[in-house]
C-alpha cells in the first residue's frame, strides 16, 4: 500500500475481533476507511466474525470491505509467481511439480467460483491431511513450499526480501541464487504494480473506487 497508494494511512489491529470492534466503534464520517479482512470461507470462526463486520460496514457510507481469502492467497494467485521465483531451468520446477500443480488447480477452481477444493485430485495428492486444513492453512502451506529456500520465501511472520526490495538487494543472496527476474530486474514499485495488476487486488480496488498511481 505504501508504494501503490502512498497517500493512505495503514493501520493494523491485533486480530480479527479487535478489527470488528474498531469498525463498530467508528464515529468518523468524513474520511474513507478500507477494511481488509480475511475471507477464509471454510473457517467457521472467521465466517461468523465477517458476518458481524459486514453488518457494521453496511451501516456506514464511508467504510468499504475488500474481499480476499487471505494475504498469502494474493501472492499464490499472482500470475507471475512461478516465473519470478524460479529461473527457467531451475531444478525446483521438477522437485516441486506437485505443489505447482496443486497451486494451479486451486487458483483455477476458486477463480471459477468452485470452492470444493478438497475434492481436486492434485490437491489431495499434494496434501495428505487436506481434511484437517482450511483454505487459509492450505494456501499458507502451498506458498511456503513453493517459495522456501528462495529470496521470495513466505511463512507466518516472514516475508522474503525479494518481495519488498528492488532487484537485487537481497543481502543473503548466494552466487547460485538465480530467480526468474535475474535478467529482467524490477524496482520494488514495479513489483507491487505487477502483483496488483495480475491478482484479484485490481478487481477489489476498482470495486471500492480505490485508484492506483500509474
Amino acid at each position: 500500500m505504501k508504494h501503490l497508494c502512498p497517500e493512505m494511512i495503514v493501520e493494523s489491529k491485533k486480530n480479527n475481533s479487535e478489527l470488528v470492534k474498531a469498525v463498530k466503534a467508528l464515529q468518523d464520517t468524513e474520511n474513507k476507511y478500507i477494511i481488509v479482512f480475511d475471507n477464509s470461507f471454510d473457517n467457521l470462526q472467521i465466517v461468523m466474525e465477517q458476518k458481524r463486520l459486514k453488518k457494521y460496514v453496511n451501516e456506514r457510507d464511508n467504510v468499504f470491505l475488500i474481499d480476499i481469502i487471505c494475504f498469502e492467497y494474493i501472492l499464490l494467485e499472482f500470475k507471475g509467481l512461478i516465473d519470478w521465483i524460479y529461473a527457467p531451468k531451475d531444478e525446483f520446477l521438477e522437485k516441486r511439480a506437485g505443489a505447482i500443480a496443486a497451486r494451479k488447480k486451486l487458483v483455477s477452481s476458486i477463480q471459477k467460483g468452485n470452492f470444493h477444493y478438497k475434492e481436486i485430485q492434485e490437491i489431495m495428492e499434494y496434501d495428505s491431511r487436506i481434511e484437517e486444513h482450511n483454505i487459509e492453512q492450505l494456501v499458507a502451506k502451498l506458498l511456503f513450499d513453493l517459495t522456501r529456500n528462495t529470496g521470495f520465501e513466505v511463512e507466518k511472520g516472514l516475508l522474503g526480501e525479494c518481495w519488498i526490495k528492488s532487484c537485487c538487494e537481497w543481502e543473503e543472496r548466494q552466487e547460485n541464487d538465480i530467480c526468474g527476474l535475474d535478467h529482467n530486474r524490477l524496482s520494488v514499485f514495479d513489483k507491487m504494480k505487477n502483483i496488483y495488476e495480475e491478482s484479484s487486488l485490481k478487481e477489489q480496488f476498482l470495486k471500492i473506487g480505490l485508484e492506483v498511481l500509474a
